[in-house]
C-alpha cells in the first residue's frame, strides 16, 4: 500500500458516519417547516380548484348548483311533505343556510382524506411537510362556499331577512367548519393511505353525519336531555351558529362551546396521529 492510498483511507475513516433511523413515538408539528412551504400549500390549493372545474361546461356554476338543488329536494320532501318546523323561517332559506357550511365541511373532508392517495407519486419522490396536503384539501372548497354564499344573500333579501351585527360571528363558524374538516381529514387521510377501503367508508360516513347534524331540521326539535350529547357533534354548533349569525335564530350557546372543545381535541389528536404515521407514507402509498 503506497502512501497516497494510506492517506486516502485515513481521510475516509475520519468522515463521521450518520445513521438515520425513522422517527418514533409522537412527533410535534414543525410550524417553521410549514411556513417555509407556504407557496406549495398555495399551489396545491389552487391546483385543486382549477382541476375541479377544468373542461366543464358550467364551470364555477357547479358551486351554486349542488347546494341549490339539494335545497330544492329537501324543501320538497322535508319542508312540504314532512312539514318539519323551521323556527318560523321559510324552509328554503332555513335549509340553504345550513347546506352552505355543511357543503364546505363535507367537500373539505372528502378532499383532505383523499389527498395523500391522490398525490402518492409526489409523496414518494420529494420531501415536503405532508401536512400541507390535507390542509390544502380543506382550503380549496372555500372558493365554492364564497360563490354559493352570493345566492344565500339574494335569498335573504327576497324573503325579507337582512344582516345584523351578528354577521361578524359568521367568520368564526366558517373557521370552525374548516377546522372540523381538517381534524377528521387528518385522521382519515393517514388511515386511507394505509387501509385503502377507507375511501369507501368516507361517503357513507358523510351521509350519516349530515343527518346527525341540523341540516334539514332544527336542533331545538330534540328533547332537552339529548342536547348535550347532540352538541358532541361539532357541526351542530357550526350550523346553528351560522343560521343564528345570518337569520337571527336561537343562538348556539353551549352547543358551540362544546363544539370548539371537540374540534380542538380532534385536531390535536389528528396532527399527532398523522405525524406518527407519516414515516411510512412513502412505503405504503
Amino acid at each position: 500500500m503506497n502512501i497516497f492510498n494510506a492517506k486516502r483511507i485515513s481521510e475516509i475513516s475520519a468522515i463521521p458516519v450518520i445513521d438515520i433511523h425513522p422517527s418514533r413515538g409522537w412527533i410535534p408539528v414543525n410550524l417553521k417547516d410549514l411556513w417555509l412551504y407556504r407557496e406549495l400549500l398555495y399551489f396545491l390549493t389552487w391546483r385543486e380548484i382549477k382541476v375541479r372545474y377544468k373542461q366543464t361546461i358550467l364551470g364555477f356554476a357547479w358551486a351554486i348548483i349542488q347546494p341549490f338543488m339539494m335545497m330544492i329536494v329537501f324543501t320538497l320532501f322535508f319542508g312540504n311533505l314532512a312539514k318539519i318546523p323551521s323556527e318560523g323561517i321559510p324552509y328554503p332559506l332555513f335549509n340553504y343556510a345550513a347546506l352552505l357550511p355543511w357543503t364546505l365541511f363535507a367537500e373539505g373532508l372528502t378532499r383532505s382524506s383523499s389527498s395523500l392517495v391522490q398525490d402518492a407519486n409526489l409523496v414518494r419522490k420529494i420531501y415536503f411537510p405532508r401536512l400541507v396536503m390535507p390542509i390544502s384539501g380543506v382550503l380549496s372548497p372555500i372558493v365554492d362556499f364564497a360563490i354559493a354564499f352570493i345566492i344565500l344573500i339574494g335569498m335573504m333579501f327576497y324573503y325579507g331577512y337582512y344582516p345584523t351585527v351578528n354577521i361578524i360571528w359568521m367568520l368564526g363558524f366558517i373557521v370552525l367548519a374548516v377546522a372540523t374538516a381538517l381534524g377528521a381529514g387528518l385522521w382519515l387521510s393517514a388511515m386511507n393511505i394505509k387501509y385503502r377501503d377507507i375511501r369507501y367508508v368516507i361517503p357513507f360516513l358523510i351521509q350519516i353525519w349530515m343527518f346527525a347534524s341540523p341540516v334539514v331540521y332544527s336542533s331545538n326539535a330534540l328533547p332537552e336531555k339529548y342536547q348535550l350529547i347532540y352538541a358532541l357533534n361539532p357541526m351542530s354548533g357550526v350550523i346553528e351558529g351560522f343560521r343564528w349569525s345570518l337569520l337571527g335564530t336561537q343562538p348556539p350557546g353551549a352547543m358551540a362551546a362544546v363544539g370548539i372543545v371537540i374540534v380542538t381535541v380532534l385536531i390535536v389528536s389528528g396532527v399527532f396521529y398523522f405525524r406518527r404515521s407519516e414515516k411510512s407514507f412513502a412505503d405504503v402509498s
